[in-house]
């Protein structure tokens, strides 16, 4: 390590008084900057309840354009006027300490670095970094009272000094798709909640089971059950509402709204078959975190309209059983989420930088799937799985296999799908495409007992046609979510520097801070297969894929492994090479 790279990581040269910073005035790509450019800004003074931190490196996200396209009405953000109050993007992010408030010595010092848990609360309300906050599209900026004393303490997770800046910075987007595999839905009716309860025909049949054992709901509304059942209910000590629901359950809205206040009810216990009507209307009336119990012997007669936007944004669960037990339903159901070990598992859309972090991880993980299938219509990104993860599946005994759906029919497609899936269904089907004509076909090759990851960013109001029946006769479950907790960042920084998982290798293209303009056009475009990196001390380097750097950087490529791949070496070469910080650090 040069001597320049060693104040550089301990922070130990005077601070410049002005940097450049990349504000978002409202939506659209034009709206970003000023002429394609970072806008001059002035380094702020911590006070003495804040951090004064440098921006060291950040992956660009598609969660970004979401921002660029929605401007100040994206939900996170609304309503703000960006033309006053811009936004600062840039949550993927890893930042070092560079000056400490009066009131937090002791607590942190100088040289310290940290990732950022980007999703902020206080007192239950979002603070997300890169989005209400200032992110880390600068050079320098402040941390005070949301980032350091949060609901869940402190947002800042350390990072050793050998950790790679890429590294740490990607330990975010990897988080997120951790995150996805340890989800562990409510098995039981909430304790204290509002459940609703309505029979039709065969509810004569269910007995209660367990179903209310240990986790009573502060009121159960019943409609329409049979006698039986009915003093079961009466005898479980809630407060129970006896309502009147005709045929088509004209009245599901009124009951949301008289017994919720809207919010939906946190359980939905359907006994036996109440209509297609009905169960379709039922099935929207969750509140967040909700659950659906179907417990029914009998097949619907159409598809359903399911919001898989609430299934992935707000933890919707859907569950069931043929009966006559109840709570059968809420027995232990793949949960957490995790790829069943040995089994097989499709990933759709799998080209894209998440994507391929979903199919490093399968091949990598001990006691994952055997049989890996993953598909995307771009060829470029096709062959770049191949390259990257056919090795990586064979190094651990499992078997990878490439589709592209153009190069065949849909049928020859999907017999080939019913190929790799031994005729019977994949164990997981993970949808990482926002189409929901896609999400539908992931969903008819879910096999018995198989999990449906909703991955992708679809919005809420998005409805996928799915056969509800296969909740209650087949087990399958419908499974998504949305970024990650802090726990979920400090196991995946764990893994990242233990070596078990090579956050890295996600790395596709590189650049510095003025290039963020034409980063961000490149994701917009799913344009690189793979994350692209901004380092915010480094201005004069333009989007530089990796495969480019032997004629760019050639001593930077000679430090990749494996010719290909991003490395703490290639990043130290780079940084020597191309650092741009106060000539007083310099001289």
């Amino acid at each position: 390590m040069t001597d320049l790279l060693s104040r550089y990581r301990a922070a130990e040269y005077a601070l410049p008084t002005e940097q450049r910073t990349w504000f978002l005035y409202g939506a659209g790509m034009e709206n970003l900057g000023k002429n394609g450019q970072p806008v001059p800004d002035t380094v702020p003074s911590p006070s003495a309840d804040e951090l004064l931190v440098r921006c060291d490196a950040t992956g660009l996200c598609f969660s970004d354009i979401k921002i660029l396209n929605q401007g100040g009405e994206h939900v996170r953000i609304k309503p703000r006027d960006l033309s006053v109050n811009p936004v600062v993007m840039g949550h993927e992010s890893v930042v070092t300490v560079v000056a400490v408030g009066e009131n937090l010595r002791g607590k942190f010092a100088v040289g310290e670095r940290y990732i950022v848990q980007a999703d902020i609360y206080v007192n239950g309300k979002t603070f997300a970094y890169g989005y209400v906050l200032t992110g880390a599209l600068t050079q320098y900026e402040t941390m005070g009272w949301q980032v350091l004393d949060g609901d869940d303490g402190c947002y800042l997770i350390p990072v050793k000094p050998s950790t790679g800046y890429a590294e740490a910075a990607l330990t975010e987007p990897w988080a997120c798709v951790v995150h996805s595999y340890v989800l562990e839905y409510r098995q039981h009716v909430k304790p204290g909640g509002v459940t609703l309860m309505i029979g039709g025909t065969g509810a004569e049949k269910l007995t209660l089971g367990a179903t209310f054992t240990g986790h009573k709901p502060a009121r159960i509304v019943a409609a329409k059950l049979p006698a039986d059942l009915l003093a079961a209910v009466q005898a479980v000590g809630a407060e129970v509402i006896e309502v009147a629901c005709g045929d088509g359950c004209p009245g599901v809205d009124a009951l949301v709204a008289l017994h919720t206040d809207g919010a939906g009810f946190d359980d939905i216990i359907v006994c036996g078959q109440v209509g297609d009507d009905c169960l379709e209307k039922l099935a929207g009336k969750l509140a967040r975190a909700g659950v659906l119990n179907i417990v029914c012997d009998q097949p619907t007669g159409r598809a359903f309209g399911v919001d898989v936007g609430r299934v992935h944004y707000e933890d919707w669960y859907y569950c069931g059983n043929p009966g006559p037990d109840i709570s059968a339903s809420y027995g232990v159901h793949r949960v957490p989420t995790q790829l069943k070990p040995g089994g097989s598992a499709w990933f759709l859309g799998a080209g894209g930088p998440m994507g391929q972090m979903h199919v490093q991880r399968a091949c990598e993980m001990p006691n994952g799937p055997s049989v890996i299938v993953a598909s995307d219509i771009d060829p470029d990104r096709l062959q770049e799985l191949r390259d990257r993860f056919i090795p990586a599946a064979q190094a651990h005994g499992r078997t990878l296999v490439v589709l592209n759906p153009k190069e065949y029919t849909p049928e020859e497609f999907d017999r080939k799908l019913c190929e790799y899936s031994s005729g019977c269904g994949f164990d997981d089907v993970v949808a990482l495409v926002p189409v929901p004509v896609l999400i539908e076909q992931a969903a008819a090759h879910v096999g018995y007992g198989g999990l449906l990851n909703v991955f992708a960013g679809v919005a809420r109001g998005t409805l996928c046609q799915f056969k509800l029946e296969d909740i209650y006769q087949r087990n399958i479950r419908w499974v998504g979510s949305s970024g990650s907790k802090i726990s979920d960042m400090r196991e995946t920084l764990r893994l990242a520097e233990s070596g078990e998982l090579l956050t890295g290798n996600a790395v596709a293209a590189i650049g510095g801070l003025n290039a963020v303009y034409h980063g961000l056009e490149l994701v917009k475009g799913q344009a690189v297969p793979g994350k692209i990196v901004i380092y915010q001390q480094i201005e004069d380097l333009p989007i530089t894929r990796l495969t480019e750097l032997k004629d760019t950087l050639p001593t930077v490529a000679a430090k990749l492994r494996d010719g290909k791949y991003w490395t703490r070496e290639a990043e130290d070469e780079l940084l020597r090479l191309k650092l741009h910080l106060p000539a007083a650090v310099e001289a």
